[in-house]
């Protein structure tokens, strides 16, 4: 009888989407002959909520399926301590965590542990180097001149001022202006762009 896997797909929001993880984990399930009874699938940072993989995580705990297939560890999570502790908790309800690019997830004992944290703090490290090179960046920006975040919106202020007028609400003025409450409130108090 063919064991039951899940697949489990993560892509950062502005990294390489998923697309790219399936062929090869497909490959894989065919080659060992799984029987695929779900997909988990997601784009979002491993930092932040991940509601496919709590999912996931709920599934396995149910003992919905036997293996669950990811493409690499670092797509799993990126954090050395919360990857050990999901692997060894899906240790633990008996999944069995295989991974197309660590081959070596397929084995036990204590050598597979280490490996895990080892792997683990890589892809961590690597989340940190990502930050640190992000505020490096943003704090040149800052001493070169540039201005950070949204442009400020241009905007009408007597239109704005004629239409409250008229008795239109605040959020009705921003919906016809393509901007947000806040921006009309701010429009009218300061008589200047936000």
């Amino acid at each position: 009888m063919a064991l039951r896997c899940a697949i489990y797909l993560r892509h950062s929001l502005d990294k390489i989407k998923t697309e790219n993880q399936r062929p090869d984990v497909e490959q894989l399930v065919r080659a060992r002959g799984y029987e695929t009874v779900a997909t988990f699938e997601e784009g979002v940072s491993a930092t932040k909520t991940r509601p496919e993989y709590e999912r996931m995580m709920k599934a396995a705990r149910r003992g919905a399926f036997d293996v669950l297939v990811v493409w690499a560890l670092d797509r799993f999570g990126r954090s050395m301590i919360g990857n050990m502790n999901d692997v060894l908790e899906l240790d633990r309800v008996g999944v069995q965590v295989v991974s197309v690019r660590e081959s070596w997830m397929d084995t036990s004992g204590p050598t597979r542990n280490l490996l895990v944290a080892i792997i683990s703090w890589c892809a961590e490290q690597e989340r940190n180097r990502l930050i640190e090179r992000t505020k490096a960046g943003l704090a040149n920006a800052r001493r070169r001149g540039a201005r950070l975040g949204r442009p400020p919106a241009r905007l009408d202020r007597q239109q704005i001022v004629e239409l409250r007028e008229q008795g239109w609400s605040l959020r009705k003025i921003a919906a016809v202006m393509n901007v947000g409450p806040n921006t009309i409130r701010r429009h009218l108090a300061n008589g200047t762009p936000s």
